[in-house]
């Protein structure tokens, strides 16, 4: 059998110029190629937040560096790695760091990987982030379960020329994050000492993080958690019918009377001791798959 069956490769004329498509089917081929099992879970994992891959059983490591067309990460607490292996037996691919608008890169280029790993064969996409909390319930440390999304702030990553292939021209995302993966989630963490929060996130472009002004409209408008990332890759899951399940780790709080400034190493330090809990989060759904 071929490395690539069970996967959505769609190959185009060779008389035409390379399209999305042909660069989708270039990194899958070669992914399939040094790792033939097809994954059924995909988890992208943001800044701090890379230890998921030391509960899997990792069977291939792959530098973003090395699959065609992709783009490589240039934030600190990003690996740049591809992991491939299993979960609980079950065969997942993990995406240690991400990309982002700010770093440069277009829409496009942000929600590239999202469109390879559904053409891999996923059947759902497990995401998490490190976010700033506006719900002045929330605490550092929190993990709050995205329920929905506020993208005005961000550049859709749709727009430009549809391709029908990729998805329909206007999406719907009244529930862009599964239903059935929340429930999961809720139950997952039934008896565990620490709650999962729930609330809305609001994408913003970044990299700088808000005022003091942008955070009271950030929660006025009813964000829970404010985040550079995430929105983008949600939305390009949507338009590809791909169920979503989304993780925010509260790694500051915006809305402080004091000292209000935020720093990436605070971030990246919350994000770290707040690890354990997301670990545990993601390989216990996996394991309920």
């Amino acid at each position: 059998m071929p490395a690539h069956a069970g996967r959505m490769l769609i190959f185009a004329p060779s008389n035409t110029r390379m399209t999305t498509i042909d660069q989708i089917n270039e990194a899958v081929a070669y992914i399939c190629s040094v790792y033939p099992t097809r994954p059924e879970t995909g988890v992208i994992l943001g800044s701090g937040l890379g230890n998921f891959t030391h509960e899997m059983l990792v069977e291939k490591e792959i530098d973003y560096a090395s699959i065609p067309h992709f783009p490589v990460s240039t934030v600190e607490g990003h690996s740049g790695k591809m992991y491939l292996g299993r979960v609980h037996g079950k065969p997942v691919v993990a995406m240690a760091g991400r990309f982002h608008f700010y770093e440069g890169y277009s829409a496009q280029d942000v929600v590239f990987p999202v469109r390879v790993l559904k053409f891999l064969g996923i059947n759902q996409l497990f995401i998490s982030n490190a976010a700033g909390g506006v719900n002045p319930g929330f605490v550092v440390g929190d993990l709050m379960m995205i329920t929905d999304h506020i993208s005005f702030a961000t550049v859709n990553p749709l727009i430009g020329k549809n391709d029908p292939a990729l998805g329909p021209r206007f999406p719907d995302m009244s529930q862009p994050y599964s239903k059935i993966l929340m429930q999961m989630a809720r139950e997952t963490v039934q008896g565990r000492s620490w709650p999962l929060r729930e609330g809305v996130y609001f994408g913003v472009t970044g990299p700088t993080f808000e005022t003091r002004a942008e955070y009271r409209m950030i929660r006025t408008l009813g964000a829970d958690a404010v985040g550079m990332s995430t929105v983008q890759e949600v939305i390009t899951a949507c338009h590809m019918g791909l169920p979503v399940f989304a993780v925010s780790v509260i790694t500051d709080m915006g809305i402080r009377e004091e000292e209000n400034i935020i720093t990436h190493a605070e971030v990246l330090e919350a994000a770290h001791a707040a690890e354990p809990k997301l670990t545990a989060l993601f390989t216990g759904m996996i394991e309920r798959l």
